[in-house]
């Protein structure tokens, strides 16, 4: 079968793809956003450099930050649009399926097309925050809209995606609940995990944006400091420099990770006792099913009931219900770390029935089968 990628170069979606490596399809990606042609997935057939039409070999970057008007007139009147270039690398390549990664991102883009084109299967994998967030958002929730009644097959990565989808007018079938990245090396996090009752880290996802909000994160940690003498907390992904400006007056101790290899976050999710992630919106997270992997005890917000879905309060894990609430999420974190027969009780649970079912292996043979459910029909 010839299976049509559309997506951004991002690891989920190069993580995904790579389970079709060696496989019997005909793998083709249309980079929507032409970062570039990926050294990394020469495997695959690449459309990219589709879109420049002016300074093709340098200066755009220059021209964007320096004159961003100049470059969005230049680019509205002399730029390939999307929908042109996706058109002609269809019309080539003739695929059985496309597979768009992310609503906003890789289906509004191409919509117009897909229509005009209604014998091509179209698969949607829904992302993060594609569908819980945006759904509140009225000139997003007017694009899933128009885009989900065309879609013929929806992989999610919750199972709260696939209520919502259901309701906002996907009426196709639904492939299943899978992490947005595929499954997980488990051997590469035993390469790099020390034994539990050796750890003493306090890992947080250091994300405050638009959904996430890890300084709350630290300002909970801020409430409990002295009963935190024996770990060491190191906050990685650090973007906002509010992060660094608060940890500098307040919290001296706290190692702040910036910038962070996927290889490097395994070993630190090897050496973490309690993983931390908060946000106001997301799927199920890849870094907390990794968390898991590595056998750390994860404290995880529950937007939308999502992480319910794989943490059972109190069980396996702690759910953050508010994550604006700093005394809320003072008072899970302080639970944990004064509650070791729970930490272990969950770490054990998670290591003998979750992360088995996160295995690469395992995840990579039932999305294989549900390509050929595509094909067959």
């Amino acid at each position: 079968m010839k299976i049509l990628l559309v997506s951004m170069n991002s690891i989920h979606f190069r993580r995904w793809s790579e389970q079709l490596k060696d496989s019997d399809h005909e793998v083709y990606w249309f980079d929507i956003l032409d970062q570039g042609y990926a050294p990394s997935m020469s495997w695959m057939t690449q459309i990219t450099g589709w879109k420049k039409g002016f300074l093709q070999k340098r200066g755009r970057t220059a021209l964007k930050k320096f004159a961003p008007s100049l470059f969005n007139s230049l680019s509205k009147n002399f730029d390939t649009k999307v929908d042109f270039a996706f058109a002609k690398a269809l019309e080539q390549i003739k695929p059985d399926v496309v597979h768009s990664f992310a609503l906003y991102i890789s289906c509004a883009p191409i919509l117009s097309v897909m229509i005009k084109n209604p014998t091509i299967k179209w698969i949607y994998s829904s992302w993060g925050s594609d569908l819980f967030y945006f759904q509140n958002d009225p000139p997003y929730l007017s694009n899933i809209k128009a885009v989900l009644p065309h879609i013929d097959y929806f992989f999610a990565d919750c199972k709260r995606d696939i209520e919502i989808a259901n309701s906002l007018g996907f009426s196709g079938e639904i492939l299943g609940v899978f992490p947005g990245g595929g499954g997980f090396d488990l051997n590469s996090f035993d390469q790099v995990s020390i034994p539990f009752k050796e750890r003493n880290v306090i890992l947080v996802k250091g994300y405050e944006n638009r959904s996430g909000r890890a300084l709350n994160v630290l300002k909970a940690l801020n409430k409990i400091i002295s009963h935190l003498e024996s770990y060491d907390i190191i906050i990685f992904g650090v973007e906002n420099a509010i992060i660094d400006e608060y940890v500098k007056k307040t919290l001296p101790s706290v190692k702040i990770i910036r910038h962070i290899s996927h290889d490097e976050l395994l070993v630190l999710f090897g050496k973490a006792k309690i993983y931390i992630g908060n946000s106001n919106s997301d799927g199920v997270p890849n870094t907390l099913l990794e968390s898991i992997c590595a056998g750390a005890f994860p404290i995880q917000s529950n937007p939308g009931g999502v992480t319910e879905e794989v943490i059972t309060n109190d069980e396996n894990g702690l759910l953050i219900e508010d994550c604006e609430d700093i005394m809320h999420i003072a008072t899970i974190i302080k639970k944990a770390i004064e509650n070791n027969a729970l930490l272990h009780k969950a770490t054990s649970f998670n290591n003998i029935h979750l992360r088995p079912s996160l295995s690469y292996e395992t995840i990579k043979s039932q999305i294989l089968e549900c390509y050929a459910i595509c094909e067959r029909r």
